[in-house]
């Protein structure tokens, strides 16, 4: 689990992720960038640029979400399977996203922000492995289903803005999935899939941090900036983080 020889930036590992198609290379590429991270192997060097998408595998195919059939209700495996597809596809794209908040924007921060987004980005990876891996237990896998790209078009959306990117992904989209994951376990747990309701457990734990993380970075920045959410607000930011921290 190691980065090709001729890769010592961080811009160039980010770039690596988002431009390798296959799922099991992608994740294993998230992997081995954060590990090098860790080891101190990369400069902390924002010397390649982002594609603005980045590569995907030939499945699963990608409709406009208007298009995607209805999954039903949870009870029956055909629909469990569907959701569990979903979700899975939600994670290959997080994977994503948080390689590309490194690349596009980590040089604008400290080092710790690329620490971070690194830690989130394998995590996504270890979820989309967990997902995938119960699909194959199910009889399916990833791909098997077609999926829609809304999530990417966030990133789209936000990639010129730092403080929006960290607003939207993770306080707002990643935040709404948080506030109805609970449920969703609980459906599972009433269908009798224990094992996956678990699984899903695990992946919310980790999802808190993530959401977390989206929070403090944007509250840094904004304190740096002099700025901060307006007094009629709700305010996210009450607890002040040093932006050397």
């Amino acid at each position: 689990m190691t980065l090709p020889a001729a890769i010592d930036s961080v811009g160039a590992a980010c770039a690596h992720v988002l431009l390798t198609p296959h799922p099991r290379g992608k994740l294993m590429a998230a992997r081995a960038a954060a590990r090098a991270w860790r080891l101190g192997t990369l400069a902390h060097r924002f010397d390649a640029a982002m594609p603005d998408r980045p590569a995907r595998p030939d499945a699963p195919e990608l409709l406009p979400p208007n298009r995607m059939p209805r999954r039903g209700k949870i009870g029956s495996e055909r629909a469990r399977i569907a959701m569990l597809h979903a979700l899975a596809h939600i994670e290959f794209v997080a994977i994503d996203l948080a390689f590309d908040l490194i690349g596009r924007f980590g040089g604008r921060f400290p080092a710790a922000f690329t620490g971070d987004w690194m830690q989130v980005g394998a995590e996504e990876a270890m979820h989309f492995a967990l997902l995938d891996r119960r699909l194959r237990q199910m009889g399916s896998f990833y791909g098997a289903l077609p999926a829609h790209d809304g999530l990417w078009q966030a990133a789209i959306e936000t990639a010129g803005d730092a403080l929006a990117r960290l607003a939207i992904v993770p306080m707002v989209l990643e935040a709404r999935a948080l506030d109805i994951t609970p449920a969703t376990i609980e459906r599972f747990e009433g269908a009798g899939d224990v094992t996956s309701a678990r699984m899903l457990g695990r992946i919310m734990t980790d999802e808190i941090r993530h959401v977390a993380a989206g929070t403090k970075w944007f509250c840094a920045a904004t304190e740096r900036m002099g700025g901060g959410p307006r007094q009629s607000l709700p305010n996210p930011c009450e607890k002040a983080f040093s932006w050397s921290d």
